[in-house]
């Protein structure tokens, strides 16, 4: 279920993924447009919203297939590869040669947030090591393009960024210009009003 007072969670949760049906579905034609009568068919393919369809996988009445900016079938794969093999080699391959030059948002703006949600339905077991490896593959990069855009002000790699990686930009961008704002206003350590004053010591030795 969407977090109700977080918008981003609930446009994420309305994504649509691909499913297929394990039993046949009396009274849900409406979910399938290909559908001839009020029935979606044991096999049927049908597009859902991912809030609903993580619902119908706990009921174990489909399954989801794993969305094509994760896990997308290459044009050029070999015939005699199994599916399992071919389906890993397009967008997997693209980020692991060069994370940081991946436009992630043009293929899932709520990607590192939808794939944590298709591992917790046991989607694919790669799924989970593959995001923190993407995430570690792309955080340097953004680090350093936080810290000196109010430099070079070249922001042409924002579009390419996800949902989380912009809010991870934003952040470490504000840093940088509270931190630069912090130091121009001067000396901020000042000697407490104690250390100015003479302490009264007695003349007499503690030792007579």
């Amino acid at each position: 279920m969407a977090n109700y007072y977080d918008i981003q969670d609930i446009l994420m949760q309305d994504e649509t993924v691909s499913t297929v049906f394990l039993h046949k579905a009396n009274g849900a034609g409406f979910l399938d447009p290909s559908s001839e009568d009020n029935n979606v068919a044991r096999g049927s393919v049908v597009d859902l919203p991912l809030w609903l369809a993580q619902d119908l996988v706990q009921r174990q009445i489909l399954h989801i297939k794993l969305p094509s900016c994760f896990n997308a079938r290459h044009e050029q794969c070999r015939p005699n590869l199994p599916l399992i093999l071919e389906n890993v080699l397009r967008v997997r391959k693209e980020v692991q040669a060069d994370p940081a030059c991946v436009d992630l948002h043009s293929k899932c703006p709520f990607y590192y947030e939808m794939g944590c949600k298709l591992v917790e339905l046991s989607v694919d077991p790669t799924l989970g090591p593959f995001l923190l490896t993407t995430l570690q593959g792309r955080y340097k990069d953004l680090l350093c393009k936080a810290l000196t855009a109010t430099l070079s002000g070249n922001l042409k790699f924002l579009p390419h960024l996800t949902e989380e990686e912009t809010r991870l930009f934003e952040a470490g961008r504000d840093s940088v210009k509270a931190f630069k704002k912090w130091r121009l206003q001067g000396p901020r350590i000042e000697k407490a009003a104690i250390l100015g004053r003479k302490r009264n010591r007695d003349a007499t030795p503690i030792w007579s």
